[in-house]
């Protein structure tokens, strides 16, 4: 692994677990000790976790651990919202083959086995995760549009913009069957509107999905333990 891959991964892990604070002004000097790396890979890092949207510009230089509103966050499950619903359309407008289809087709079926499932402990949902985000990743290539691809990836590395970013939040929650039961009913309407080649449709229930993920911010805004259990959440400001 290049060096500039291993600092990257490192400082993305601090930042979402609270290592590095919000507004904590990140010095070269003292990151480049601490990483026992040279100042070129740190760089390479600090300016990738800046395009990320981790990372902002400090004064007089440098770069400062970004915090973010919950409006904010808001508006990037919006926003993912309708590039995944934009990607749907176009795959069912491409009218994918059965072959390619069936991927997610099995992931609904072994969603389903998992969210049916009596106790959804912190393993169910880690392996929920797990398939929740191959969903996504199969249903972005069936667009077949490497812009919109390289988008949304780049809107994911943000706190609780990603698909699965609010799941662990679910551990010993009465609410968890029902929350995920209609997130994968969505799922399977999806692959059904897909399969008949229904544009509007398909981006509309992708669009409906990502907010159900709005309403489950709003959730967890409202309960600190459940916050507590998401990684970043030291990031968000209060509302």
């Amino acid at each position: 692994m290049r060096q500039s891959v291993s600092v990257l991964l490192t400082l993305r892990s601090w930042i979402l677990d609270g290592t590095l604070c919000a507004g904590e002004r990140l010095w070269e000097a003292s990151l480049a000790d601490r990483l026992s790396v040279s100042r070129t890979p740190l760089r390479e890092a600090l300016s990738r976790l800046a395009h990320e949207g981790l990372l902002e510009r400090a004064d007089r230089g440098g770069y400062a651990v970004r915090s973010f509103s919950p409006e904010y966050l808001k508006q990037t499950i919006e926003l993912r919202g309708t590039l995944e619903g934009l990607a749907a359309r176009q795959a069912a407008e491409a009218r994918p083959s059965a072959t390619r289809l069936e991927p997610l087709r099995q992931l609904v079926d072994r969603i389903d086995a998992l969210v049916t499932h009596p106790v959804l402990d912190e393993d169910a949902l880690s392996q929920y995760t797990t398939l929740n985000s191959a969903f996504h990743q199969h249903l972005i290539a069936l667009a077949d549009n490497m812009a919109l691809a390289e988008a949304l990836a780049r809107i994911e590395h943000l706190p609780f913009a990603s698909p699965s970013a609010f799941v662990m939040s679910y551990a010993h929650s009465p609410s968890a069957h029902r929350s995920l039961l209609i997130a994968n009913d969505q799922h399977r309407c999806l692959v059904d509107a897909i399969t008949h080649g229904e544009g509007a449709r398909a981006e509309q229930i992708a669009r409906e999905h990502a907010r159900l993920a709005q309403r489950n911010l709003d959730t967890v805004l409202e309960h600190p333990a459940r916050l507590e259990r998401l990684r970043g959440s030291a990031l968000i400001q209060a509302p």
